[in-house]
């Protein structure tokens, strides 16, 4: 009997002592760092400009003669600042990541590299998508939504701050709600459920899907269902991830039994 030679048993890991992995996290967490301050740098001088272009969803339901307010005496100076910074940030995240991923991966097998990495590579992505999905589809159709809701007698304007923490908070739900695929693959792949199971219990899934989007979103039924229905059909989308990967590690244990 042979053994396959990328067999983990037989694969030699790098190894080193606890002070020269804190030395190597500081490298890259200080790469990692000055990434994010590389970006941050050009960004600073057209913070405004990123402002308003953010800001565009709200301000085009506003009502004429209204406009966005600053309620601090700060805030215009240092809210855009602080949303060029959380773009840099976003811009960077591939390069962020790719650091984790060079600390992390001398630990692992190549079996479980094969797996891990399109894994990362595909949770970049959907975090993209989710925050293009809500900027592009979700923000006009809610806003819109809350303008046209607004009270006899009652003028929308909104604060500068209020509003970016609002966006960058939707932001984070819609990224986190589009890894669905991942988590499905992650539950698979690491034995805590089945994927059969999964696909049992789709009517479960389903409702826990519109509760959470429920929680995430703001509380109008619109926002919910714009969530929860990509949601489902990442959902899916996940199931039938998992059950190739699941026939890509059947496929390998059975080369390492022959």
């Amino acid at each position: 009997m042979t053994r396959d030679p990328d067999a983990p048993t037989e694969e030699p890991l790098a190894e080193g002592t606890l002070i020269s992995h804190l030395l190597e996290l500081r490298d890259r967490l200080l790469r990692a760092l000055l990434a994010v301050i590389i970006v941050f740098v050009p960004l600073a001088f057209f913070a405004n400009d990123l402002f308003t272009l953010v800001a565009q969803p709200l301000i085009a339901q506003l009502p004429e003669g209204s406009s966005l307010i600053a309620t601090s005496v700060i805030s215009p100076f240092m809210t855009p600042f602080k949303l060029a910074f959380f773009v840099a940030l976003f811009i960077a995240m591939p390069y962020v990541l790719y650091q984790l991923w060079a600390f992390v991966a001398p630990g692992l097998y190549r079996r479980e590299k094969r797996f891990a990495l399109p894994l990362l590579v595909s949770s970049i992505l959907l975090f993209y998508a989710g925050v293009v999905f809500a900027f592009y589809l979700v923000f006009p159709v809610m806003f819109q939504f809350f303008a046209n809701t607004t009270p006899q007698g009652v003028r929308m304007m909104t604060d500068i701050n209020s509003y970016m923490d609002f966006v960058l908070t939707m932001f984070l739900c819609f990224g986190l709600a589009f890894e669905t695929p991942v988590v499905v693959v992650l539950l698979v792949l690491t034995g805590l459920v089945r994927v059969e199971k999964l696909a049992e219990s789709r009517g479960y899934v389903l409702i826990g899907i519109f509760l959470v989007a429920a929680l995430l979103t703001p509380p109008d039924a619109i926002s919910q269902t714009i969530m929860a229905i990509p949601m489902y059909l990442l959902y899916e989308g996940g199931l039938v991830m998992a059950r190739l990967m699941n026939r890509l590690r059947r496929d390998d244990a059975s080369a390492v039994g022959t």
